[in-house]
C-alpha cells in the first residue's frame, strides 16, 4: 500500500485533532517512520504527552513550546521502546518532572519463543530498541492512566514489540505502530511476534472505534476496515509462503525469494524477516515444523 501524499504536516507545530488532542511531528522521517513519529499531547490543562519521540533537541524544545499559559505536562507515556518512540522521555521528565509510564522495559512482553529465539543469537532486524529505557510507572493491561479531565485504558497489544501498547480515549485508540494507515506494521523477530500481533489485531477488532491515532501518518478513520485489511493481508502472505513450501524444506531466505519475487534485493533482508514471523507462527498452529532447532536459518517442512 502506498503512502497517502495529502499527509505532510509541518514539523514541530502542533495540529488540533479534537477538542484537548494535539499532534506534534517529529523531525525524523524514513521509509520506517514515514514523515516522522507523531507525538501526541492529550488534556487542556495537565497534559498526557504520548511518545515523546526520537532523541531530538529541537522536538523536545517543539514539544515544550506547544504548552500554553497554565499547562504543564503531568504524565509521559510511552507506547514501546523503538528508538523513534521512546528516547526523548528522559529529557522530558528531566525538563517537566513528569513520570514515565510505560508497559516496561526492552524485553518486557516477550513470548516465550522469541526468549528463545533470543537466548540463541538472534537479534537486529527492526526499527532498534532504547535498550537503556526504563518507565518511571509500569502500566498493564486494562490499567487507566487518569489524568486533569482525561483517563487512558491501557490495551496490551504485543507483537510489534512485546511491551506495545495501544490507549484507548473516549473512542478513539491511539495505536501507536500496530495499526497505521500509510503501511503495515514490521513483524520482525525475536522483538516481534506474529502470533501476538494477528491476536492483538482481532482484540482491537472486537471493539467499537471511532478513530485511530497512529504512530505514523495521518488518523485512520475507518479502524473496522483497516483491521481487516491487515488481518487479510497477512493471511495471504500465509497462503503464499505455505504454497511456496512444497515438498523440500526450505530456508526463511529461499521462501522470501520465491514469494517476493518482485521485490528489489536490497530489500529482501527485510522480507526474509517477515516469512521468518509466519513461520514461526504457523509452527505455532503446527502447518509448518523445523528441520532440527527452531532457528532462523533454519530449514522447514510443511506438514500435512
Amino acid at each position: 500500500m502506498q503512502p497517502p501524499d495529502d499527509f505532510n504536516p509541518a514539523v514541530g507545530v502542533p495540529v488540533e485533532l479534537a477538542p484537548g488532542l494535539r499532534r506534534v511531528l517529529a523531525p525524523n522521517p524514513s521509509p520506517m517512520t514515514y514523515r516522522g513519529t507523531n507525538t501526541y499531547l492529550l488534556g487542556t490543562r495537565d497534559l498526557a504527552v504520548i511518545d515523546p519521540g526520537p532523541l531530538s533537541q529541537p522536538h523536545l524544545e517543539a514539544i515544550l513550546a506547544a504548552l500554553s499559559p497554565g499547562q504543564r505536562i503531568s504524565h509521559i507515556v510511552v507506547t514501546h521502546t523503538h528508538l523513534d518512540h521512546s528516547p526523548l522521555a528522559a529529557p522530558l521528565a528531566a525538563r517537566t518532572g513528569a513520570p514515565v509510564l510505560a508497559f516496561g522495559g526492552p524485553e518486557a512482553g516477550r513470548s516465550a519463543v522469541m526468549q528463545q529465539l533470543a537466548a540463541g543469537g538472534l537479534a537486529g532486524g527492526g526499527e532498534g530498541i532504547d535498550s537503556a529505557f526504563r518507565p518511571d510507572i509500569e502500566v498493564g493491561d486494562g490499567d487507566l492512566i487518569e489524568g486533569d479531565g482525561w483517563t487512558l485504558e491501557v490495551i496490551h497489544t504485543p507483537g510489534h514489540l512485546g511491551n506495545h501498547i495501544a490507549l484507548g480515549w473516549e473512542g478513539a485508540c491511539f495505536t501507536a505502530d500496530h495499526v497505521m494507515g500509510w503501511a503495515s506494521s514490521l513483524v520482525s523477530p525475536p522483538d516481534g511476534d506474529l502470533t501476538d500481533f494477528m491476536a492483538a489485531c482481532h482484540r482491537l477488532r472486537a471493539r467499537d472505534w471511532r478513530v485511530f491515532h497512529p504512530g505514523h501518518g495521518a488518523p485512520v478513520n475507518n479502524p473496522a476496515g483497516r483491521l481487516d485489511w491487515l488481518i487479510a493481508h497477512r493471511q495471504g502472505r500465509e497462503a503464499a509462503i505455505l504454497e511456496a513450501l512444497t515438498d523440500t524444506p526450505a530456508t526463511a531466505r529461499h521462501l522470501a525469494e520465491r514469494v517476493y519475487i518482485d521485490t528489489p534485493a536490497a530489500l529482501l533482508p527485510a522480507a526474509e524477516r517477515n516469512v521468518f514471523a509466519h513461520l514461526v507462527d504457523l509452527a505455532g498452529k503446527s502447518r509448518v515444523a523445523p528441520v532440527g532447532e527452531l532457528s532462523y536459518t533454519a530449514e522447514f517442512r510443511r506438514l500435512a
